[in-house]
């Protein structure tokens, strides 16, 4: 068994309190700021390029206490919450960044960075600091993601000049229209914006890790803000490390503030905007998307659910191990009720669900009953809440975990420990009000190896 310097408390938690602040302050809201006015100029370093050394020692304390969790320690962007996110955080080392005011291919402007950083990231995990820090923290919190490559010493960021901005009129969107057609936007938008009859389905950033086109119904998800301004600067500058390039070379700066313009004609009411009427509609369409594509509502549900928080083995500084997601093996002790490998949930017909039935992979969900009878505590394993799940969101689950490829690897059973250990346990909790901890061992105590 582990010695207690090995044993920690899941680093993911703060991860997730991050990802729910996100809500709350400006990853996902209804009032979008613009981006602020690009003035056109010749290629120009950062402002803060030549901050004092201090200044970045500073920025390096903000950072490993309030990024390091999804950025990681060294600015890879592979924190211990990164797995649980999409988009991923942004990797700094690489000095590649999606939302910016410069040309293809260019580092941004410290504008740009400062922006980010304050107002978060719409439709993602990132939160506007502005809120939790103050300006001299995020001042110097850029100046040390600076410091994470080498491009921003080496290079200097160029901005766009700007077309004359196209005012939004019928004319603009149905030209705006011919552009999104001509461009072939809906191969991966859909003819809609919603992705109905999309072409590409499935696509990967420069690190290999899934992404999704923008829902363009949905504009306070659009990452870099939702009003025609900001997805114009889209268009021109593209999206560095993702499939969605510039449009530079294949459209006029006119008809990309016509496309910009369709684009918010696209945009939907959000929930918090629709009456009664318009929610149930509103769910029933996402009721029968569902009822079409049941394995896209699975996957939905398994990462919204966070079963890969738990059913995948983590090394020693909270990080998945590699090729073992979802593949159990992840060793929670839970006082005093003992010791709980998680399952392989993989489509393994040895190790994993491969060889169950349906209806037995619903019930260790709904009931926490394994086949071989053992039930589980509620307690890592959620399923009292899980009972509550509809007929059909149960059918889509089990088809995507059907889909997910199979790992051998073999999870030993659970151990409970000595009836008196187990009294005192109970005893400690019911009467003495101490409530006991969750252990998590890092490392993968199933077949594939490792230590806990």
């Amino acid at each position: 068994m582990t010695s207690a310097s090995q044993r920690f408390v899941r680093p993911i938690a703060i991860g997730a309190l991050v990802c729910s602040g996100a809500i709350g302050f400006g990853a996902v809201r209804g009032g979008l700021d613009a981006q602020p006015p690009t003035t056109p100029s010749a290629p120009t370093g950062p402002a803060v390029a030549a901050a004092p050394s201090e200044s970045a020692a500073r920025g390096k304390r903000v950072y490993d206490t309030r990024c390091v969790e999804c950025h990681g320690k060294t600015g890879s962007g592979d924190g211990p919450a990164a797995p649980m996110l999409m988009p991923r955080p942004r990797d700094f080392t690489a000095g590649r960044y999606k939302l910016r005011s410069t040309e293809t291919g260019s580092i941004p402007t410290d504008e740009d960075l400062l922006r980010t950083v304050r107002q978060g990231v719409y439709g993602s995990a990132m939160p506007a600091w502005e809120k939790l820090l103050s300006d001299a923290e995020i001042q110097d919190v850029v100046v040390y993601i600076k410091t994470l490559s080498p491009r921003f010493t080496t290079e200097l960021a160029a901005a766009v000049t700007l077309g004359p901005q196209v005012p939004s009129s019928p004319e603009s969107i149905a030209r705006g229209h011919q552009v999104f057609e001509r461009l072939s936007c809906g191969s991966c938008h859909g003819t809609d914006g919603h992705g109905t009859f999309a072409i590409a389905t499935e696509f990967e950033d420069d690190w290999n890790h899934p992404l999704t086109a923008a829902d363009l119904t949905q504009p306070w998800t659009f990452h870099g803000g939702a009003t025609s301004r900001d997805i114009y600067l889209r268009f021109r500058t593209g999206m560095s490390g993702t499939p969605m390039p510039s449009f530079k070379d294949t459209a006029t700066d006119a008809e990309m503030w016509d496309l910009a313009n369709f684009v918010v004609s696209l945009g939907r009411k959000p929930v918090w905007s629709m009456n009664a009427e318009e929610v149930a509609a509103l769910y029933a369409r996402d009721a029968a998307e569902a009822k079409a594509d049941p394995i896209k509502r699975g996957k939905y549900l398994v990462d919204t659910h966070l079963c890969v928080v738990c059913h995948s083995p983590l090394d020693q500084d909270g990080k998945i191990m590699p090729g073992m997601t979802l593949a159990g093996g992840q060793l929670m002790r839970v006082l005093p009720f003992g010791d709980y490998p998680t399952g392989n949930l993989t489509s393994d017909k040895e190790t994993g669900l491969g060889g169950w039935t349906d209806d037995q992979i619903k019930r260790v969900i709904t009931t926490g009953t394994r086949p071989n009878g053992v039930r589980l505590p509620p307690l890592p394993m959620d399923w009292s809440a899980f009972s509550a799940m509809t007929p059909a969101d149960l059918n889509a689950m089990v088809a995507y975990l059907r889909t997910v490829p199979p790992v051998s690897n073999k999870v030993p059973e659970i151990t409970r420990p000595l009836l008196p250990m187990y009294l005192w346990g109970k005893f400690k909790m019911l009467i003495l009000q101490d409530d006991p901890p969750i252990i998590i061992y890092p490392g993968n105590v199933g077949t594939k190896g490792g230590q806990r």
